[in-house]
Parts: structure tokens; C-alpha cells; sequence
């Protein structure tokens, strides 16, 4: 079985997450969605917890995606799992210049792990995590960045 993890912060999973989850779907088997965070760092808008709670909603309906968290590296958490791809999603250049950077790291530490870029559908291309935290505080309606089937605002915020 050709699995993938998908990392990322998610705080929260918006809809560009969900398209290229979706599109990763098509290249692998199974996909592990792997909710970042810094244990010892406050802040974030959604604790870890609500982060795996919204991207459970968002692909329940999707058998082969699997949701956890973790602290540390990124290539440490492929180690453990016993897994060869990383996704990484890309919006701009500029995310592909940052995302390549890390990517060449992570060869470096073990050639094993490939890093896989799939760039967001263009009508995706402009949200971002930022974008829909900035919507959600100012009482803007979210659910347009947010994937089907979430009610986004449900969820406490930190």
C-alpha cells in the first residue's frame, strides 16, 4: 500500500487543504493528514484536538484518509509510521521556493523520504489558513473557505 503524510499546521483546514488531499488521493493508496503543532508554543486558533476534530469532518467520507497529530520533524513522524512521501502543498511561488528548501533537508537527512508538490486548484490558489482565521474573527461568513460539511463555527476557538 503506497501511503503519504500530509502535514501541516491546519489551524484551520480550509478548502485549498481538501483539494490537494483530494488530488493526493489519486497518487497514493492511503493519506495520513498530520496536524503539526509545538507542544511547547502557545497560540494557534484551533487547539491540535479541534484541528484533527475539523479535518475528521471534513473526509469522513473518505476511507483511505487517516488524521493525527505530532511535535517534532516532520521526516521523524515518516520514520516512525514507516512512510516514504510527504505531501506538500503549493499556492504561489513563493511557497514552492520555502517547500523545496525543506524539502532538500529532508533528503539530506534521509534519502528514503520523497517530498511530492501539488499545486492547489486555481480557484484555490488564494486561501490560505491566514485568510480564513482574519474571516472568522471579524465575523466574516468562513464557510466559503472551509471544506463541505464543516460548520467551522461550532468549533471553540482558543
Amino acid at each position: 500500500m503506497r501511503t503519504a503524510i500530509f502535514p501541516g499546521s491546519f489551524d484551520p483546514f480550509t478548502v485549498g487543504h481538501y483539494d490537494v488531499l483530494e488530488q493526493a488521493l489519486k497518487l497514493f493508496d492511503k493519506v495520513i493528514v498530520a496536524v503539526g503543532y509545538n507542544a511547547t508554543k502557545k497560540g494557534g486558533f484551533f487547539d491540535p484536538d479541534t484541528r484533527v476534530e475539523i479535518i475528521k469532518e471534513a473526509t469522513a467520507h473518505l476511507p483511505n484518509v487517516e488524521v493525527c497529530t505530532y511535535t517534532g520533524l516532520t521526516i521523524k513522524l515518516c520514520q516512525k509510521l514507516g512512510v516514504n512521501y510527504i505531501i506538500r502543498g503549493l499556492r504561489t511561488t513563493t511557497d514552492f521556493e520555502l517547500e523545496s528548501v525543506i524539502s532538500q533537508a529532508n533528503k539530506k537527512m534521509d534519502p528514503q523520504i520523497n517530498t511530492i508538490f501539488i499545486p492547489a486548484s486555481q480557484e484555490y490558489s488564494f486561501v490560505s489558513s491566514t485568510v480564513v482565521r482574519d474571516v472568522l474573527i471579524h465575523g466574516g461568513d468562513a464557510s466559503l473557505f472551509i471544506p463541505n460539511g464543516v460548520d467551522i463555527n461550532k468549533y471553540k476557538k482558543i
